[in-house]
């Protein structure tokens, strides 16, 4: 018996890969053969080839991103969110393996409602989400790297420092066109491509910001599935439809409630959120910074998580500087820091593979890849989840206290040694120190000792 399966999270970092790797030993221990595509951020790996389809029982999708399905026409298709993967593979495998197919209606059947269960708002914003990442990742510590050669040498026309600076803003002028393009392509496929990413670009110039590229998105997505319902076509017109009628009619569409509906009024939403966050200070910059780190901690690169991760990018398109994406970004290393801590200072609290996991911890959470503290939230979900709230919620809190910000909106602990690219560096660490401390100590006490379940 044997299945394929294709993984895919909004980063395409850490859930991707420990999807493959459940439903890859799951199968192992359960003795049916399987192939896992991971579809990461760097791209497909692992591929399935047409023969490994055609020999495919079932196709497993573990994916909270948009997962493109004509090559498995035919084939019965179980869509879940990749964290399901992570949870039960066993229960999904089974769940493929109970599965009997009499006919092709059957098959088909299936499929729509495995679709119809996975649509929703959630999913199309976070493929969205997930092309637009990398763009702003590479241009924001692209722009940092220019600060590195003092804080206004980018000002030298023809410099090195004024090139990169150059660069890094042309990848970070494209995150919104990006997000709003792939939303679109998320809802209608590749005719939501055209104008998404045109309704993203006025977002751009017309300061509607995030808020504006998200709503660029998501009118250009139902706008192309209302057309292609409502226009019908004889056959021999029909190819005029993706290449003329679709781009045509749905970019002027989305140009024009861009221009004369949405714009203005987001981008003075936009302005006043900017004044608000640049004078928060004191107690209610250290609540904002709560806030975000419960959410930073809670669920670990789940739907709290990436909003506020979505929140601290958006900060970033505002000014230079975020200290709401600085708060994130220490909210987000404390989780895996933490938890590596605490299996150095209570190594009675952890079996030996946890023991072993804790080294790997302490690179995820120094790369800000907040997932790597999952493994043992799984384990032991009551103990640990309060835990990384807590300690991630003081990171926020005396990150946002400090006054600290960052240019850019990923790099972890590789972005403190870029020279201006941190504002307050010292209270900086210390927010991150201290986040990692509590979170070990609350670990260390509110978990039991396994010494000896190992030792039966």
């Amino acid at each position: 018996m044997k299945f394929v399966a294709i993984t895919s999270c909004p980063t395409g970092i850490a859930h991707t890969y420990m999807a493959a790797e459940a439903l890859s030993m799951a199968a192992k221990e359960m003795g049916v053969d399987i192939k896992v595509e991971t579809q990461g951020s760097v791209g497909a790996e692992n591929q399935l080839t047409e023969n490994d389809i055609r020999e495919a029982r079932v196709v497993i999708i573990a994916a909270d991103t948009n997962v493109t399905k004509e090559r498995f026409a035919g084939k019965t298709i179980i869509e879940v969110g990749v964290k399901d993967a992570i949870k039960d593979a066993k229960g999904l495998i089974q769940k493929a393996i109970d599965i009997k197919i009499e006919n092709k209606e059957d098959v088909s059947k299936i499929k729509e409602e495995k679709k119809v269960e996975r649509k929703g708002v959630y999913k199309h914003l976070m493929t969205g989400v997930s092309y637009m990442i990398p763009f702003v990742a590479a241009g924001g510590i692209l722009i940092a790297l220019s600060f590195a050669f003092g804080i206004y040498a980018f000002k030298v026309p023809g410099s090195i420092a004024a090139t990169l600076k150059d660069v890094g803003g042309a990848a970070m002028g494209l995150m919104y066109p990006i997000l709003a393009g792939f939303i679109a392509f998320s809802i209608a496929d590749r005719p939501g491509l055209v104008p998404g990413m045109v309704g993203g670009m006025l977002a751009s110039t017309l300061g509607a910001g995030f808020l504006g590229g998200m709503a660029a998105g998501f009118l250009a997505g139902y706008t192309v599935v209302f057309l292609k319902k409502t226009i019908k076509l004889p056959k021999s017109l029909q190819g005029l439809m993706p290449v003329i009628i679709l781009p045509v009619l749905s970019t002027l569409v989305v140009g024009l409630v861009m221009v004369f509906v949405i714009g203005k009024p987001v981008s003075a939403i936009n302005v006043v959120m900017s004044k608000y966050l640049t004078n928060l200070s004191g107690a209610n910059a250290g609540l904002l910074g709560i806030i975000l780190g419960l959410m930073m901690g809670f669920d670990m690169g789940g739907p709290f998580n990436k909003a506020a991760y979505t929140f601290g990018v958006s900060t970033l398109a505002l000014a230079p500087t975020s200290a709401i994406m600085a708060a994130v970004m220490a909210a987000g290393m404390t989780p895996p820091l933490g938890i590596a801590l605490a299996t150095v200072i209570a190594k009675k609290k952890f079996t030996a593979e946890e023991r072993e996991s804790g080294k790997s911890a302490w690179a995820l959470g120094f790369a800000f890849i907040t997932e790597g503290a999952i493994p043992f939230a799984a384990a032991d979900p009551l103990k640990i989840i309060p835990s990384t709230m807590v300690g991630a919620a003081v990171a926020g809190a005396l990150s946002m206290i400090f006054k600290a910000a960052i240019v850019a909106p990923h790099g972890g602990i590789f972005l403190l040694f870029i020279p201006h690219a941190v504002t307050n560096l010292g209270g900086y660490i210390v927010a991150i120190v201290a986040g990692t401390i509590v979170t070990g100590i609350m670990v260390s006490i509110l978990k039991k000792d396994v010494v000896i379940k190992e030792e039966n």
